[in-house]
């Protein structure tokens, strides 16, 4: 069985047919799914979807943040607002964490300081509440590194990986697990391929970002769209980049998000690894 540590289920591609896609993940080896929030005004919709698909997907959660590309439209009321969701949320098993968050240095024209605030200030919610994170970390590995050195930040994701050997070796000391999906499927892909077969198993976990980075396949085929089913092709794939048993990978890698996000494991029976 596959976990999706990361797809935006809320997104305009999916909600025509929502259920039919989380029936398809379910029906490719998709136990679990993790619905992270890009703005804070979206807490209330995404609770609601999440409980209203948890039958046909017992390990559907969701994470509460601010997305780095959505501070430009956020102001402090925002901020407020994802305190008082976070604290709501608490008594919900199906909410694990903080996020998406963190910083994008990649998409040109962004204020870098004010994203240093909101990201700033979730890292503080996070450890206020001793909750993990889910993080953006696009062309900006080495800030992150930095203002995560500054507190004590239970555990979570650095979703997307693309930095560099050095820099994923500092994450995975901190305490976190590196996040792979689609990019890793295409063979000009050689930093985020190596960094699949080398980095500790124990690092890993296996991601969509749906309905964004489809994997090679999908391209190949002329498919826009990623979706959560395709998970599973995924962790095959990045399986064989490391050259070892498809099921050692799915049950490592199940692991490994339970021991990033724990709330998790409240959804999941453990024997569904198998």
């Amino acid at each position: 069985m596959w976990l999706d540590t990361h797809c935006h289920l809320d997104a305009p591609e999916f909600v025509s047919h929502l259920g039919g896609v989380i029936e398809a993940a379910a029906n490719n080896q998709v136990q679990g799914i993790l619905l992270p929030a890009v703005k804070s005004s979206d807490a209330a919709n995404i609770r609601t979807l999440v409980a209203q698909y948890a039958q046909k997907m017992p390990g559907l959660v969701y994470t509460l943040g601010i997305h780095p590309l959505y501070v430009e439209q956020s102001t402090q009321a925002d901020l407020d607002l994802l305190a008082s969701e976070v604290k709501d949320a608490l008594h919900d098993p199906r909410f694990v964490g903080i996020g998406e968050i963190g910083l994008d240095y990649f998409v040109e024209g962004l204020d870098r300081t004010r994203q240093a605030y909101f990201f700033e200030q979730q890292l503080d919610l996070a450890q206020a509440h001793d909750l993990p994170v889910v993080m953006h970390v696009r062309r900006s590995q080495d800030a992150i590194l930095k203002a995560l050195r500054q507190r004590s930040i239970r555990s979570g994701i650095a979703h997307a990986f693309n930095g560099s050997m050095q820099q994923a070796e500092q994450f995975i000391q901190l305490g976190f697990k590196l996040g792979f999906g689609g990019a890793a499927t295409y063979t000009r892909a050689l930093q985020i391929r190596r960094l699949v077969m080398q980095l500790p198993l124990s690092s890993l976990v296996t991601e969509t970002d749906a309905p964004d980075i489809p994997p090679a396949w999908l391209r190949d085929e002329g498919i826009a769209h990623n979706a959560p089913q395709f998970v599973s092709r995924i962790g095959t794939e990045l399986a064989e980049l490391r050259q070892m048993d498809v099921a050692a990978f799915a049950a490592a890698t199940w692991s490994n998000a339970l021991t990033a996000l724990p709330r998790w494991s409240a959804t999941l029976n453990p024997l569904n690894s198998k």
